[in-house]
């Protein structure tokens, strides 16, 4: 039985999807009775989680979506009123999403006295051109930032997109520069990826727009000039696509890059348990479907599908997470549950790498030129991973 876990929500509501965007949602009206059922349906799941777990801490809980801001200041307020009778302790960490169409003051004014305390706002671009060209609703988010800047000094987190269709070298710069007067502590830098299914992709495979989308050469120079942007205005590289103020890293997300304990709730969510003593774990994730997740008999579990995450399986998925870290992953916390030091589980490869300059002297954790190759570290160490998981072979 576990007694810490971090707690994720999983809002599936927008106004509208964005056409790269992947993540589960359901564009709904603003006043939809769906918002209020799906708001009764996840406190009941909430007291069957904490039932199930009881918990004696939960250091951090995040509410994502989908986009939470577009519950509204009354329904947010409901959710996290309901929420917090399971919780034993305040978390040190309490993040909502939102996104700038749907932040306005009464929204805001909600989340403080309820324990909020970090908004991450969906900025991507300033240029209305560009936020066009991927469907991106809700016009120029400086207002909003503005708000939720008063709202949370020192707790304010915003999303920025690079590649997008049109954009150069002098937009990135210029979006960076724009949204430091809002003096965040936190920024995420993502490259745009055309992601299976959604239609910027289908536009881009139809060579409908094609041309606007920079090279992959060119997406790759945009995002570089982003991160030595960032870094120059104080900014520490922490993870692949964060950047954060001296403190301001975000401890949830830590805490999945770490492959601590996170239970979840609401539909496309997904927790994972780990057994420390065995090494061993399961993952749990629920139906990517509101209609079936809301459509349950009283007392019914949602619908979900669980994997067993054994051994080796663990192993690969702390080094997928934990060298996308400055960090890297956590040599205690590795030892703990496999019962040998970290080093020794890919050391040929930890040597080589090292003699290249790609991973750090002083411990298991890649340089800043080693994280921009992590596509071609994680093959190599996953692959010696395997082979001493496995034993020598039999004659």
């Amino acid at each position: 039985m576990i007694e810490e876990a971090s707690l994720y929500i999983h809002v599936p509501f927008c106004h509208s999807r964005c056409d790269y965007c992947d993540f589960y949602s359901v564009p709904v009206p603003k006043d939809s009775p769906l918002k209020d059922a799906y708001i009764a349906r996840l406190l009941q799941d909430a007291e069957f989680l904490f039932a199930r777990h009881p918990l004696r801490r939960v250091p951090s809980v995040y509410i994502g979506g989908g986009t939470p801001s577009a519950l509204g200041e009354g329904r947010i307020a409901r959710l996290l009123d309901g929420v917090s009778r399971f919780l034993p302790d305040a978390p040190l960490e309490y993040t909502v999403e939102a996104n700038g169409e749907s932040t306005g003051i009464p929204f805001l004014s909600a989340l403080k006295p309820r324990g909020v305390t970090r908004l991450s706002l969906g900025v991507q671009t300033f240029d209305g051109s560009a936020r066009r060209a991927v469907g991106r609703t809700g016009g120029d988010p400086t207002e909003a930032l503005s708000r939720a800047a008063a709202f949370f000094p020192g707790g304010l987190a915003a999303d920025l997109l690079t590649g997008l269709p049109g954009q150069d070298e002098e937009a990135v710069c210029a979006d960076i520069e724009r949204l430091l007067a809002f003096s965040p502590a936190h920024i995420s830098l993502y490259a745009l990826t055309l992601a299976e299914g959604t239609p910027l992709a289908r536009r881009h495979r139809a060579g409908r727009g094609v041309s606007l989308l920079p090279s992959p050469e060119t997406a790759d120079r945009l995002w570089l000039t982003g991160k030595a942007r960032l870094e120059r205005a104080g900014f520490s590289w922490y993870e692949i696509a964060n950047f954060a103020r001296r403190g301001a890293a975000s401890l949830h997300n830590t805490r999945y890059w770490r492959m601590e304990n996170w239970l979840s709730l609401g539909p496309s969510s997904s927790s994972t348990v780990i057994d420390d003593a065995s090494g061993t774990g399961v993952r749990r994730t629920v139906t990517a479907d509101l209609y079936a997740w809301l459509n349950r008999k009283p007392g019914e579990a949602p619908p979900f599908r669980e994997e067993a995450l054994d051994r080796i399986t663990l192993k690969k998925e702390m080094f997928l997470m934990g060298f996308r870290t400055e960090a890297g992953p956590p040599p205690e916390l590795w030892e703990k549950r496999f019962g040998s030091p970290l080093p020794a589980a890919s050391p040929r490869v930890f040597s080589l790498w090292r003699s290249r300059g790609l991973l750090r002297k002083s411990r298991a954790a890649l340089t800043k030129r080693g994280r921009l190759v992590l596509g071609r570290f994680l093959p190599e160490a996953f692959l010696e991973l395997e082979e001493r998981e496995s034993g020598p072979a039999g004659p």
